[in-house]
């Protein structure tokens, strides 16, 4: 008895990185997980006419090199509702138009990959330094979890409201890392002196390439027909302050 093996050869892995959750709209693509291109837009929150002209012209790029795309990778949230949506579609349509897989890479892990790299920053402070990705809920609640240095998670992701004794358990124990677009409004509240901010961290869509990588290389792959981003909570619809003529 003939077995047929098909042979993979990951030095060759161009995945398509889409990440929307926030206001933040940025699409990427790696090559064996080394970003090559990323197009960003980090203000107006204008995804559904960002997002087709990023995906076009990393396409066109990719082509160019006579390079064929394996994978699409998304930011499966938590975030934002709408931009969830629209990065899901997106994602969708091509893996079932070009027949590939898709990956779901956590939103949270981005902001972690992405704090990770400031080596400058982060190697001034304690190796048991706890990381915490916020992602704006409204208000004061943010989406969030704990990883260690890492980047290893150590708790459930949350929708937390933020007081004046959140992670006061964790800091009572060490320095913990605030950052996301979450984090700014939460300066002003959690004012313990391990409670250290950084700012002008997004999830951009390169910090998911070797995430995607390792995903991609287990078969780690979701169900394209049945996928949903995690929203995390329920959608609220907000109703209307102008008047019905």
């Amino acid at each position: 008895m003939f077995f047929c093996v098909k042979i993979i050869n990951f030095a060759y892995m161009n995945i398509l990185h889409i990440e929307t959750s926030t206001i933040v709209c940025s699409a990427a693509w790696s090559k064996n997980g080394e970003p090559q291109k990323q197009l960003i837009n980090l203000t107006d929150g204008q995804h559904a006419k960002q997002l087709p002209l990023f995906i076009d012209e990393l396409l066109n790029d990719i082509h160019s090199q006579s390079l064929n795309l394996d994978a699409v990778s998304i930011g499966s949230g938590p975030g934002s509702y709408t931009g969830l949506r629209i990065a899901t579609a997106t994602a969708k349509g091509l893996c079932y138009a070009m027949q590939i897989p898709l990956i779901a890479i956590d939103t949270l892990q981005v902001l972690v990959e992405n704090v990770k790299e400031k080596q400058n920053f982060c190697n001034q402070l304690p190796t048991d330094t706890l990381l915490c990705p916020m992602i704006d809920a409204r208000r004061m609640e943010v989406y969030c979890a704990l990883y260690d240095a890492q980047g290893q998670r150590l708790t459930d992701v949350e929708a937390k409201v933020i007081t004046n004794d959140s992670f006061s358990d964790y800091l009572s124990q060490g320095k913990v890392l605030f950052f996301g677009d979450g984090a700014g409004k939460c300066k002003a509240v959690l004012t313990h002196p391990n409670a250290v901010f950084v700012e002008g961290i997004v999830p951009e869509a390169r910090y998911m390439a070797t995430l995607a990588k390792e995903k991609y290389e287990k078969a780690e792959t979701e169900n394209t027909a049945y996928y949903n981003p995690f929203y995390l909570k329920e959608y609220q619809a907000i109703k209307s302050k102008n008047k019905v003529l």
